[in-house]
């Protein structure tokens, strides 16, 4: 498995992840015993990279993780870089809010490293920013769980170029997490460049369109069962069909060149920095092969004509988020 520096000064880590958001039945029903056989099959590619958060299945992402950690033995921790974040809770009136003191971060941070029976984690994300805090605090306050050693790097999830960059004059940023697949092209618009000024890992989730780019896209039947796809613009119609149709070229010419759609999803988006990191979700060990298989296609200047010919920029029908699920992610363009 192809490896890149994640950070300023951080370790080599695999090019491809592990989104666990799936391991907490995100995307449909899942059990434990197949998120261990696709952590097992991580290990089997050598895939060092977990992702997960403590609203994963409010806890159960990161359980799963630790029970896997636990079964497997001694130094199977060891053979992981594993990432969680924080920050999203609720008010006293039940509603969705954002937190990014350090009483609040440090204890879920806690919580989350009793789950996953560690005494330390690899990269700790803030989920979401509260933007009455300055980012430059925030920072401060990660840099601080850095210093009690309960965190090794710190990041930023769905963050601007401009807050990356007042974060990282506080302290340098390991990683930001953001959206990016060509169905998502909007941190070429600023976020790419600034990672790679930084040193910064751009860590990609939803690299294959959350199915739309993949040989077999959540079927229409699907949706209705699927809480947060069904109340994505992408997934409504008439976008959902017009998106199923926008992405059949991409599909052919995965086939013409002899690879899953998915694993060509994937090879586009390492193919688009040194800086750039990808970790797809999936529930099933034959689609975690697929994704894998990306980081072993190596893309020409031809293949990457063609499959911006496929796909150009702008294809996707509907905003990537509704109005409820913009609630949180920084716009910077």
């Amino acid at each position: 498995m192809k490896t890149r520096r994640l950070g300023p000064q951080g370790p080599e880590v695999s090019v491809v992840g592990v989104g666990a958001m799936s391991f907490g039945n995100f995307y449909g029903p899942t059990t434990r015993e197949n998120s261990y056989a696709v952590l097992d099959a991580a290990l089997e590619a050598g895939v060092t990279h977990l992702d997960t958060a403590n609203v994963y299945g409010m806890g159960g992402s990161e359980e799963t993780i630790g029970e896997f950690l636990k079964m497997r033995g001694a130094g199977t921790r060891e053979r992981f870089f594993i990432a969680t974040k924080a920050s999203i809770t609720k008010d006293g009136d039940g509603k969705r809010c954002y937190r990014n003191d350090l009483a609040h971060l440090e204890e879920e941070l806690d919580k989350s490293l009793h789950r996953m029976g560690t005494d330390h984690v690899d990269l700790f994300y803030v989920h979401r920013r509260d933007q009455a805090v300055p980012v430059e605090e925030v920072a401060g306050t990660l840099a601080t769980l850095k210093k009690k050693g309960k965190i090794k790097g710190i990041g930023f999830s769905e963050i601007a170029p401009s807050s990356l960059r007042r974060a990282a004059a506080e302290h340098p940023v390991d990683a930001v997490q953001s959206e990016y697949s060509l169905g998502v092209r909007s941190p070429e618009l600023g976020l790419v460049q600034t990672c790679k000024a930084l040193g910064t890992a751009l860590v990609a989730f939803g690299p294959v369109g959350r199915s739309f780019l993949t040989d077999e896209p959540i079927p229409a039947s699907r949706i209705p069962d699927l809480p947060w796809p069904r109340s994505n613009p992408r997934f409504q119609e008439p976008n959902y069909s017009n998106n199923i149709k926008a992405t059949e070229p991409f599909r052919a010419l995965a086939r013409d060149m002899g690879v899953p759609a998915a694993s060509l999803a994937m090879a586009w988006v390492l193919a688009q920095g040194e800086e750039v990191f990808a970790i797809p979700g999936t529930r099933s060990v034959a689609h975690f092969e697929e994704l894998v298989r990306g980081a072993e296609i190596t893309l020409s200047a031809e293949d990457l004509v063609a499959i911006e010919t496929a796909l150009p920029a702008g294809w996707a029908h509907g905003d990537r988020y509704s109005v409820d699920q913009w609630d949180g992610p920084e716009r910077y363009c």
